[in-house]
């Protein structure tokens, strides 16, 4: 069987006003049908390590079924391979694979059947010959024979191969320490070779590490917080209080708009959208203005452990950072956290604004973020809120809201409007 010829295509060089012509990145793409999936922290899990990738093959499922065009997804001695089945988009699924927690690297491959050292080594020269159309590059060629099999063991593979290379491309040159490029071949039923490793996102698949609840606004930081959290694996529902009409409509899309971008990378987020506006005025009407925010974000905290704790999650989730307002001071974070008894994760606690924003413009939330539409925390805002509350204090003023605020909360809790988000 001669070497396919989407190998070849384009190291066939035509001379065009006795220039050649270069296979352009468009064309190389086109030769490529499958991926390699590297992992980093999961291959580190011993016993348990299969689970992990396992739920790794499900979130590279869910992520190619955004795309155009049918894959399989297979995973196999430590290897976890995308094939496609029908014609696909490659950028737009190297784009949905960079959203799978747990992926490092994506590695474009070409594979062949294995039909001999000589076959193998027509392929690499083509292969090199249409990846690299400049040539003056040093390589390092790095076997891999997981089929024992096979008649060269990994050394003779490196050292033939590189023969070949320097044969067909005299320009070239090897570098064992640190090479331009990588070459790696994989001997297994077929063999793979590849040398792209695009960047992933790391952290661990999504739904290995329990779930938790947060606490979404329409603001730059809770959507990161999120994201933040989802990358060690945990799986995300969030909760956003909603104070009509003090906040619109459009309000209420933003964070819905803004959930979507999020599940992007965490899967279906479970959205509970819980009418605050009554709690609000009654703490307005009750307490001094200037512990308002302290207040309302304890029962705020109140109601989204209330239905954390109904929807099995293990924690809560914010967006707080350490002075970055009043209400996230040590003192006021110290109040706001007394009224817990699940653990509040706050990932983004010791990140400066900046810090912040850079990762919600990676993740695409930042545009949506900043559009100007209030959320309930930036309504009947105190103008010199207090920074530094006392517990006890906090506690006293509370004990003003106790003819009626129980059944406030049990309202919203029972009008909680759950929206299903996904994309």
């Amino acid at each position: 069987m001669p070497v396919p010829q989407y190998l070849i295509s384009c190291t066939m060089l035509l001379s065009v006003e006795g220039r050649e012509r270069k296979c352009s990145r468009e064309e190389q793409k086109k030769m490529f049908t499958a991926f390699l999936i590297k992992y980093a922290e999961i291959g580190v899990k011993g016993k348990n390590r299969y689970l992990f990738e396992e739920a790794l093959v499900q979130q590279i499922k869910y992520a190619v079924k955004r795309c155009d065009g049918e894959f399989k997804v297979t995973r196999t001695q430590g290897r976890i391979y995308v094939e496609a089945l029908t014609d696909f988009d490659f950028d737009e699924t190297v784009e949905n694979l960079k959203t799978v927690f747990g992926i490092s690297g994506i590695c474009p491959v070409v594979y062949i059947e294995d039909e001999g050292f000589e076959k193998l080594g027509q392929a690499i020269v083509a292969y090199m010959g249409e990846v690299y159309p400049e040539k003056n590059k040093t390589f390092k060629v790095n076997a891999r024979r997981a089929r024992k099999n096979y008649p060269l063991n990994s050394m003779e593979i490196n050292s033939g191969i590189g023969s070949v290379l320097l044969d067909a491309y005299p320009e070239m040159k090897v570098d064992v320490h640190t090479p331009q490029i990588m070459l790696n071949i994989e001997i297994r039923e077929k063999i793979y070779i590849y040398s792209e490793v695009i960047p992933g996102p790391g952290g661990m698949p999504v739904g290995t590490g329990g779930k938790a609840m947060l606490l979404l606004s329409g603001g730059i930081d809770s959507p990161v917080a999120g994201y933040m959290i989802a990358k060690r694996g945990v799986k995300i529902d969030a909760v956003y209080f909603h104070a009509p009409p003090y906040t619109s409509e459009r309000a209420k899309q933003k964070v819905v708009d803004l959930a979507k971008l999020v599940s992007r990378y965490t899967g279906p987020i479970y959205l509970h959208v819980i009418n605050f506006t009554d709690i609000q005025l009654y703490i307005y009407e009750k307490c001094p203005h200037d512990e308002l925010t302290i207040i309302m974000r304890r029962y705020m905290m109140r109601i989204a452990e209330h239905i954390a704790k109904e929807t099995e999650c293990l924690g809560l989730i914010t967006g707080e950072s350490i002075g970055q307002v009043a209400s996230q001071t040590m003192h006021s974070l110290a109040a706001t956290n007394e009224v817990c008894t699940l653990p509040v994760y706050r990932p983004l606690i010791g990140f400066d604004k900046m810090e912040i924003v850079d990762i919600a413009e990676k993740i695409n939330t930042y545009e949506t973020s900043i559009l100007p539409f209030e959320d309930c925390c930036t309504i009947f805002v105190a103008k010199h809120p207090v920074t530094k509350p006392n517990l006890n204090i906090i506690r006293r003023h509370e004990e003003n809201l106790e003819e009626k605020i129980e059944e406030l909360v049990e309202t919203a809790l029972k009008n909680d409007e759950l929206i299903i988000v996904h994309q």
